[in-house]
């Protein structure tokens, strides 16, 4: 193994690489920033140039792009409630809170550091037991894969905490817009009312932007005067401490993002998307209420969760492909096809007789998201800029830079009035306390799920006990069970906890009355 990194090490420090990661990381940064352009969009506008390029700065390229990507995305979640990317939105809501409450510099500090920290979890996976992982990752079937979509629609549970019923009828108008455009098994097309643009279905990165961000200005247009957004302050070094003060305090939910984004996204088609919306219900669901804890303090909790699961589920991703040519999500499927045109092929041959290209890939990814730390800082303190700009005029650019990112999906109108249609929806569902966060949670996932489940009836001829008797999907089924009765069993544990303390509290003064009146 050491003379493979010897060799790896070689090829990574050429400088062409160098300079490919380098501006990849920069390209990443930019892409990210922008509403509705997805790592995968970025990683498909790299392919051309990847043709000019050697093997392993071509796969450089990609790597880096994708890891500052995701972190870029946390950038207009927390300054302007809108999901750069889709694993951002499972926690924009609890980013976009801390900026309003000043502390916009801790929480994208802190997505930074867990980013940084779970993506080089997952680079240590993806080194050491990518073969096992691979392996286990094969014995999925579609049944499986269903579980492990309802157990990601579990997450609507814990998202909606205290308000569980608005929280299903933001679930389940999420699913009824996934099933718009052409039926999964059958081909008929369903609710598109004869708009042909509308077979290929509603995309969720149009709904995404109308839901967080144009209701974000319709909220802003209609809000008195006179109230106006904080300004998060970057200190570099204070902010660098704060955060990481902030991660050694939540240590714990990085170590167990880190682990969910590793399991999750090495399971193919999962990826970092599923990996944030179930590392965030768990740290939802796992939260404890302690003395003196904040709202703040649960948002950035959730942050530090979901955000490490983010980045090791994008390396982990990277299992199947590499053991078995199976892509784990769409910028893998794009890799393999970069690798093919430069004569590698994923799978076995990989591992026997292109060691030095496979542990190339490993280095890679170390050095992207040890990279990632400066500068995601740096973007950090520039981005604290943006809210300087009137508000008035702040609110014409997110106008603007949605449509221009609704746009950009199909370059066509229809993504542009859907995105309008779901600013209005989602306006209406704030004015009505309905969260935003399981619509799109719904959008993502439904297909996922009825595609799976319809598989699996299809080739069993409808026996439904294939859903339960199989070893990975009980446990999968408990997972789900569990995720379900989180939420009040921790508000059950939290009332227990506060009466025990109110009783423990009496107790104490009346010994001291008793102490004062033996005096």
């Amino acid at each position: 193994m050491i003379e493979n990194f010897e060799g790896a090490f070689q090829l990574v420090a050429d400088p062409t690489t160098v300079l490919v990661v380098v501006l990849a990381a920069l390209f990443g940064l930019v892409i990210g920033s922008l509403p509705g352009m997805t790592a995968t969009l970025a990683a498909a506008l790299l392919v051309p140039f990847t043709f000019f390029l050697d093997p392993v700065p071509a796969i450089a390229a990609i790597i880096t792009m994708s890891a500052m990507t995701i972190f870029a995305g946390d950038i207009p979640s927390a300054l302007l409630r809108i999901p750069g990317t889709p694993s951002s939105a499972a926690y924009t809501e609890d980013a976009y809170a801390l900026t309003r409450n000043g502390k916009g510099a801790v929480g994208l500090g802190v997505s930074l550091v867990a980013s940084v920290l779970g993506g080089l979890f997952g680079s240590v996976v993806l080194t050491f037991v990518s073969p096992i992982l691979g392996e286990f990752a094969l014995r999925f079937t579609s049944y499986e894969y269903f579980w492990v979509a309802v157990l990601g629609l579990t997450a609507a549970v814990i998202v909606s905490k205290g308000a569980q019923l608005k929280g299903g009828i933001a679930l389940m108008t999420g699913l009824l817009i996934s099933t718009v455009g052409l039926d999964v098994t059958l081909g008929h097309p369903r609710f598109t009312f004869g708009e042909e643009q509308l077979y290929r279905g509603v995309d969720f990165i149009a709904a995404m932007i109308g839901l967080f961000g144009l209701s974000e200005v319709l909220r802003a247009v209609t809000a008195k005067r006179g109230e106006s957004m904080p300004i998060p302050k970057v200190e570099g070094r204070g902010a660098l401490r704060d955060s990481l003060t902030a991660i050694w305090r939540n240590k714990g939910r990085v170590g167990s993002g880190s682990v969910i984004g590793g399991v999750v996204g090495a399971l193919p088609g999962a990826g970092a998307d599923i990996a944030a919306w179930i590392s965030y219900a768990f740290t939802r669901a796992t939260s404890r209420v302690r003395k003196g804890k904040t709202a703040d303090d649960s948002r950035v909790e959730a942050i530090a969760g979901a955000s490490s699961a983010n980045n090791a589920g994008i390396a982990s991703a990277y299992v199947p492909t590499l053991a078995f040519g199976i892509p784990g999500d769409t910028i893998t499927a794009i890799l393999i096809g970069v690798l093919l045109v430069k004569g590698i092929t994923p799978g076995p041959d990989l591992f026997l007789y292109q060691t030095d290209t496979l542990y190339a890939i490993y280095i890679i990814f170390i050095v992207a998201n040890l990279l990632l730390l400066p500068l995601g800082f740096l973007l950090i303190r520039v981005s604290g800029f943006v809210l300087r700009i009137p508000r008035s005029v702040l609110m014409g650019l997110i106008v603007a830079i949605s449509i221009c990112g609704a746009f950009a999906i199909n370059n066509g109108y229809l993504e542009v009035g859907l995105m309008v249609v779901f600013g209005v929806l989602g306006f209406l569902f704030e004015k009505g306390g309905i969260p935003l966060a399981p619509v799109v949670l719904g959008i993502v996932l439904g297909p996922i799920v009825e595609r799976n489940f319809m598989q699996s009836v299809i080739k069993t001829n409808w026996d439904l006990a294939q859903f339960f008797t199989r070893p990975i999907s009980a446990v999968l089924i408990v997972l789900v069970i569990l995720a379900i009765a989180s939420s009040p069993l921790m508000s059950w544990l939290g009332k227990r906890a506060e009466r025990t303390a109110a009783l423990k509290a009496a107790r104490n003064r009346a010994i001291n009355a008793d102490a004062g009146v033996a005096s």
